[in-house]
């Protein structure tokens, strides 16, 4: 399917990575990562943390706030978090909105990957140099940060819950993706978005969510739904 969107005319844009958050694995019945191509038609890269979307043409849609990092220069498996770091050019808390064709979010693991690791659309907020970072991995997993619909504070999530950090998820994800998908390009330019700190969240016309990492050099994202 990548190949046959490529013939297209369709550029990809990076990767994200999907149930790295292990306390959500068994509401999803889903126990391992899976990771997919995104397209430059679902990106949005957000210059200011405040942003509208609609949800046309998505099914079941569900927000999943997230770290995304950006490449500048191309990854090898086997390397240390250190070294990785060493191929990132920024960091930025993003939204995913991902949704799914099968009824009520019930699916199995290769369900998921059949329904294009259930990515919608990615709006990326205002991007960080990773210099910005003395300990880029640790402190990133030691991040929390509280999600809001309305008003309402409705989960509250943690760096840690995506295998231990979202540098090491990317670490983990280089490595399985040299082994599963060698083919795949991965270099300067590409995003890779991490998977959810919280749970998916319904989305629905007209609700205004805010999310509030606990980093001040990471911005919040005040996102408005419209119909």
């Amino acid at each position: 399917m990548r190949l046959a969107r490529l013939a297209r005319g369709e550029q990809a844009r990076g990767y994200k990575i999907g149930f790295t958050n292990r306390t959500i694995w068994p509401r999803y019945n889903v126990f391992e990562p899976i990771w997919a191509p995104v397209w430059e038609r679902t990106v949005r890269l957000l210059d200011v943390a405040e942003a509208t979307t609609t949800l046309q043409g998505l099914v079941q849609p569900r927000l999943e706030p997230e770290i995304v990092f950006g490449f500048r220069a191309s990854p090898r498996a086997g390397m240390n978090e250190a070294e990785l770091s060493a191929c990132l050019a920024w960091v930025a808390h993003g939204y995913e909105i991902v949704h799914t064709h099968f009824e009520a979010w019930r699916f199995t693991a290769a369900d998921t990957v059949a329904d294009f690791a259930l990515h919608g659309r990615l709006l990326v907020g205002p991007r960080v140099p990773v210099d910005s970072f003395a300990q880029l991995g640790e402190e990133l997993a030691a991040l929390e940060l509280t999600l809001a619909c309305d008003g309402q504070v409705v989960d509250t999530g943690h760096g840690r819950n995506v295998l231990d950090g979202p540098l090491n998820a990317l670490r983990l994800w280089v490595d399985a993706m040299a082994q599963r998908t060698p083919t795949w390009p991965l270099g300067a330019g590409d995003i890779v978005t991490t998977g959810t700190l919280t749970d998916a969240w319904p989305m629905a016309p007209g609700q205004v969510w805010q999310s509030r990492p606990g980093d001040a050099r990471l911005p919040g994202l005040r996102l408005t739904v419209t119909r």
